[in-house]
């Protein structure tokens, strides 16, 4: 398959469903999805350190869902639920919508299974200036002893540890089969800012292969 597409888009409709789900709302597709990008962007940038996975947004005519896919769900859900009312209060604001607006906050029970949570500690980790092989080493381990993790692979490309040119180095544990359509991988890309430049992070988690029901 090469780098030229992700390894969730590859799988749309095989083994990945899709972020956005709409039901009976076909008339105002461009403001709805123009919406939904900014209500992900808001809920990112207002919340970065919440370990939020992925967001998913179910719209109907009377109603908008959004799910929140962390492993931190008490930073977001804050003392009597006061930050999840907050930030309804904030979106329904943003969006201009009379719509009803519900927020549902699911905790993920596996972090270490977790491609997007994986990145996100990655990220933290180099930008306190740790050294990359250690952070790299370290993270391939502990992934590599979840029970569902069939194989690990984590690409970091920049000035690594401040080196003058910019490289990509990346660690492989176990099976990453990337043109299997029926294998389960889960990809993401972080960005760590560092004192010397970006760096970019690319995790790939293969979790087996999903076969379909015959029966």
């Amino acid at each position: 398959m090469g780098n030229k597409i992700s390894a969730n888009l590859y799988r749309l409709g095989v083994t990945k469903n899709w972020n956005s789900r709409w039901f009976g709302t076909t008339r105002n597709l461009p403001k709805d999805l123009q919406e939904d990008a900014k209500i992900r962007k808001y809920i990112n940038k207002t919340l970065p350190k919440s370990g939020i996975s992925n967001i998913d947004i179910e719209r109907s005519p009377r109603l908008i869902n959004i799910i929140i896919h962390t492993s931190r769900a008490g930073m977001i859900i804050g003392r009597g639920g006061a930050g999840i009312e907050a930030l309804k209060k904030n979106i329904k604001q943003l969006i201009g919508t009379q719509i009803d607006l519900r927020l549902t906050v699911e905790e993920i029970k596996n972090p270490n299974e977790n491609a997007s949570i994986i990145g996100e500690n990655i990220a933290e980790q180099l930008e306190k200036r740790i050294p990359f092989r250690r952070v790299l080493k370290q993270t391939i381990d502990n992934v590599y002893q979840s029970h569902n993790v069939k194989g690990v692979k984590i690409l970091l490309s920049g000035r690594l540890d401040g080196a003058e040119m910019s490289r990509a180095e990346y660690l492989t544990k176990g099976k990453i089969p990337l043109a299997t359509l029926r294998a389960n991988i889960d990809f993401a890309k972080k960005t760590a800012y560092t004192k010397y430049g970006t760096t970019g992070i690319k995790v790939w988690i293969y979790k087996g292969d999903v076969v379909a029901d015959e029966n």
